[in-house]
Formats: C-alpha cells, sequence, structure tokens
C-alpha cells in the first residue's frame, strides 16, 4: 500500500468515520494493514489496534517492519486488550512478539490470557533464544499414534485441523511422544483405512534440537527442500515445527545482519534508529579502522624521500591501492558468504587461497598491463609503467590471498569475518600497494 492511500485510510480515522475506516481495514491484507499503523504517529497507532478486531490487530502487528516496534504498541495498550490479540496470534507469532518486551511486562500479559493451554504455549516458547528453532517453531501441529490404523489417524487428523494452520503433514508419535514417522496426507488418503500407520509413513527427513541457530536451521530447510522441519529433544520427543514462512523471514533478517556487518555496522543496529544510536552503533569499528589506517599511512612516511623525487608518484598510489582493495573485497565477500553458508571450511584453506590468488593474478596482469602503458605514455617514462605493472599485478594477487585468508582465519579463531575481515583487507591492501610502487619505483628510477 503507498503512503498516500494509508494516510488516506488514517484520515478516515482522524475525522471519526471510524465505521467507514473499520469496513476498508476488514478488507486489506494483513501486510497491507501494517503500511497504514506504520504510517500513524505512535498515539494514532495505538488507537487504531483499539478500534481493529483483535484478529486484526494481531496479524497487522506481526506484518510490522523490525524497525517500527510493533512490541511497544502491544505494551501501551492495557493488559486484557493485549491478551486478547495475543490469543488470537498463532503461538510462535505471538512468543515473538512478547519476547521482545520485558519479562515483567510479558507475565503480564499473558496472566491475561483466557486460554490456559495457549498462555502456556506461549510461556514455553518464550524460554528459547529467539535466534534458535525453539524461538522459531510453533507448538501448533498435527499429530497421530504410531499405534493407529490409517482410519483412526484420519479421524485424528479431522479433529486437530480446526485448531493448526497451514499443515500439508501430521507427524507420528509414540505413547512418550517420540517423533517416529511423517505422514504424507497423500498416502494417508489413498491408503486402505484398515493399514498400520507404522506401514506407510515416511521417515523424517531431518529433524532439529531446540537450540540450534535459526541460519542453520534455514539452511538444512532448504537443502533438503521441506516445507517444515520438526523440532525435537535429547529424547527425540517432539515439541513443534517450523514452517517455510518463519524461514523466509530469518533468511531476510540474516542477510540484513550480513549486509550491515559487511559494512562495519554492528549487525544489531536498529534500521529505524535514531542518530544517537547509529553513532553508538559505528563509531567503534571506525576507531578501529582509523587505528589499522595508520599502518598504510606510515608507509608514505618512511618513503618520503622517493615521493619528494618523483613527485608524480604519488598520484598513483591511490590507484594502486584502491584496485588492490577492489579486488580484495571481491574475495573476501565470495568468501564470507561461502563461510556463512557452510561451503568450505578449513580443511580447505589451501585450496582456497591458491584459487583467489590466481583469480588476482590473472586479473592483476590485464589491468596492469594497460595501466603500465597508460602511466608510462602520461609521465613519458617507461621503466615508471614497469613499475606501475608490477606494482599492480603484485597488489592484486596480495588482495586475493587477503580476502580469502583473513576470513578463514578469523572464521577459525571464532570470530565473525563479516564484520573484521573489511577492516584488515582494506590496511593490508593499502600498506603492500604502497610499498610496492614505492619501492619498484625508487628502484628503477632512481
Amino acid at each position: 500500500m503507498t503512503p498516500q492511500a494509508a494516510q488516506k485510510l488514517i484520515g478516515l480515522v482522524r475525522d471519526g468515520r471510524v465505521a467507514e475506516f473499520l469496513d476498508f481495514a476488514e478488507q486489506l491484507e494483513p501486510a497491507d494493514l501494517a503500511d497504514v499503523l506504520a504510517e500513524a504517529d505512535e498515539g494514532e497507532r495505538v488507537e487504531i489496534v483499539k478500534l481493529l478486531p483483535p484478529s486484526l490487530s494481531g496479524s497487522a502487528l506481526w506484518e510490522l517492519p523490525e524497525e517500527e516496534h510493533a512490541e511497544d504498541t502491544l505494551a501501551a495498550l492495557e493488559p486484557e486488550q493485549a491478551a486478547d490479540i495475543v490469543e488470537e496470534m498463532p503461538d510462535d507469532d505471538a512468543a515473538d512478539l512478547l519476547g521482545e518486551l520485558e519479562p515483567e511486562e510479558q507475565r503480564r500479559i499473558l496472566a491475561q490470557v483466557d486460554d490456559p493451554e495457549q498462555r502456556e504455549e506461549v510461556a514455553d516458547l518464550l524460554q528459547y533464544d529467539s535466534e534458535s528453532a525453539g524461538g522459531l517453531m510453533t507448538s501448533q501441529m498435527v499429530t497421530v499414534q504410531l499405534s493407529d490404523t490409517v482410519g483412526q489417524a484420519l479421524d485424528d487428523v479431522r479433529r486437530q485441523a480446526d485448531d493448526v494452520e497451514d499443515f500439508s503433514e501430521a507427524y507420528v508419535v509414540d505413547v512418550n511422544g517420540r517423533l517416529k514417522g511423517i505422514m504424507n496426507f497423500r498416502r494417508l488418503v489413498l491408503s486402505a483405512p484398515d493399514r498400520a500407520v507404522a506401514d506407510v509413513m515416511d521417515d523424517p527427513d531431518v529433524t532439529v534440537p531446540p537450540e540450534m541457530d535459526q541460519e542453520e536451521v534455514a539452511r538444512l530447510m532448504g537443502r533438503y527442500n521441506v516445507a517444515a522441519i520438526a523440532v525435537v529433544n535429547r529424547e527425540q520427543q517432539l515439541l513443534g515445527r517450523i514452517t517455510f514462512d518463519d524461514v523466509m523471514d530469518v533468511g531476510e533478517a540474516e542477510a540484513t545482519e550480513d549486509l550491515l556487518k559487511f559494512g562495519g555496522v554492528a549487525g544489531d543496529e536498529d534500521l529505524g534508529a535514531g542518530w544517537t544510536e547509529a553513532v553508538r552503533s559505528r563509531l567503534p569499528w571506525l576507531i578501529v579502522n582509523l587505528a589499522t589506517a595508520f599502518f598504510a599511512a606510515m608507509v608514505p612516511l618512511l618513503m618520503s624521500k622517493t615521493i619528494a623525487q618523483l613527485g608524480f608518484v604519488a598520484a598513483y598510489m591511490g590507484m594502486v591501492a584502491g584496485m588492490g582493495g577492489n579486488t580484495g573485497t571481491q574475495a573476501l565477500a565470495v568468501n564470507v558468504r561461502r563461510l556463512a553458508l557452510g561451503l568450505i571450511d578449513f580443511r580447505e584453506f589451501g585450496s582456497v587461497i591458491r584459487k583467489e590468488m590466481l583469480v588476482g593474478a590473472v586479473n592483476g596482469l590485464a589491468n596492469g598491463v594497460i595501466a603500465g602503458l597508460i602511466v608510462a605514455l602520461i609521465v613519458h617514462s617507461p621503466w615508471f609503467g614497469v613499475a606501475m605493472f608490477l606494482a599492480m599485478t603484485g597488489n592484486m594477487i596480495v588482495a586475493g590471498f587477503a580476502g580469502a585468508f583473513i576470513p578463514m582465519m578469523l572464521h577459525r579463531l571464532k570470530i565473525d569475518p563479516a564484520i573484521a575481515s573489511s577492516i584488515f583487507v582494506t590496511t593490508f591492501t593499502d600498506t603492500c600497494g604502497f610499498f610496492m610502487l614505492l619501492s619498484l619505483s625508487s628502484w628503477l628510477l632512481l
């Protein structure tokens, strides 16, 4: 929904045309209704949530972008109103929303939830880390008993269908709640009613423990191409399931976090936060970057005599360093992503470095020849063209090495390569680029 359309709907509330607003709101998709809430100021948002039926309020709040802080709107309501909204939400969505609040606020709202079973389910989910499999899962699922016949299992599915949203399979459990298999609905419907469930069920493709990181869960679901994945404890008791729509949200969140880190910004920076929070998030890494930049600055300082005698060299130092930095960033982006996806490990250390150095060498030769010829014509010095060629080629080989070596070493040392690598790679290529061009120019021209 466009901001203009959202503002028109908010205008209905401002003008007191509440019935007309509600008629429009009930026809909107949750994501569009979330756009309306996002356009409203904080006081209006609370008022609109109060006007809407709890089922609409819950779905709209859930669809709000993270930076809009839907939990603040929920906390601004009376506990009874907030509890009504929580009751209309799937348990995993409710737990995610409540999980952003202080524990006391969570208890205050949950205490007003009328359904004791839902209250307990949401409270159980709140015990898990929000970025773990337990934090992603829902306890709403369809289960059948291992001892059932197909006919009995169909009856069980019908009884549970009204309480479970969007399911495509049933989980087979024994009397102790341990997961034994998965029942495909096509096979369930087509099998003879007197056949045993144990004879027609499939083995689970993959299960995950509640402690597993959400990024690993998303990776497994993509690898096995499943619509849902079962969460089990150490005794293999079924705790819940994670659905593909939750994993899609994880993918977006993790991609945003990695992108921010790669730019030297803390991955948890609020995209909608004010300037003070942005400064607190970014300043520490800029100071680290400043400290490393002094290393690169020392090279021209130590070789100032060469610069004084060959002043034109200073004009091309940035070119050599910049091309090395670009090469290093390319290698870095590929290898950080491969590490994040689990596509490489430390056993492939040597082969990864050799590949990136070879890529750097080939690209360096091509760019070095072009740069060397051009600068030789500009400054009327073939030997400086040779220096430029060698420096650029060498620095791009170094950049390929750094773009592979640094993230893999940081990963090995349990340091997030996404947030720390770029600072060290840039320092490495700047220092080497300056040193190569200045030393080669001094050697060939003086």
